[in-house]
């Protein structure tokens, strides 16, 4: 098997990559002490990577894996939370995309990293078989 690999993205100061989504922590999505649940912040980066990777694929895909994740900070009500993506790897049907959450608090002008991991998509076709992924139509690592 031949992979297009893009190095890992290092630990940013800043948000780089492509912006995937981005959306408003509310109370519905918070536990009792005003901290937004942990799911709720995997589901926006897993949705914003998708996002990222079908483009990649021109397809779309299913997420199959998610590793090294890491919950930096928390994420509180009222936080404006940013998921930028990065190209990793490009295998034969999947796609490797390293993800960062950023969140801009409210009276701040400083963007702070909260969460980032590591996600792996699959092309599929339209009856749910994956299928080969173009290498050419790739982005490179975004800086």
């Amino acid at each position: 098997m031949t992979d297009t690999q893009a190095t890992a993205a290092p630990l940013n100061t800043e948000p780089s990559g492509d912006v995937c989504i981005r959306m408003l922590a509310m109370p519905a999505d918070a536990n009792a002490n005003g901290d937004i649940f942990g799911g709720w912040l995997l589901s926006q980066m897993d949705l914003g990577g998708g996002v990222f990777a079908s483009k990649i694929a021109s397809s779309r895909t299913v997420t199959v894996a998610i590793e090294a994740m890491n919950f930096r900070k928390p994420v509180f009500v009222g936080d404006l939370v940013s998921v930028h993506a990065n190209l990793v790897r490009i295998g034969r049907t999947s796609i490797t995309v390293h993800l960062e959450a950023w969140v801009l608090r409210r009276k701040e002008v400083q963007s702070i990293l909260v969460t980032d991991g590591n996600f792996t998509y699959v092309a599929i076709d339209d009856h749910g078989h994956p299928q080969a992924v173009k290498a050419a139509d790739a982005p490179t690592r975004a800086t």
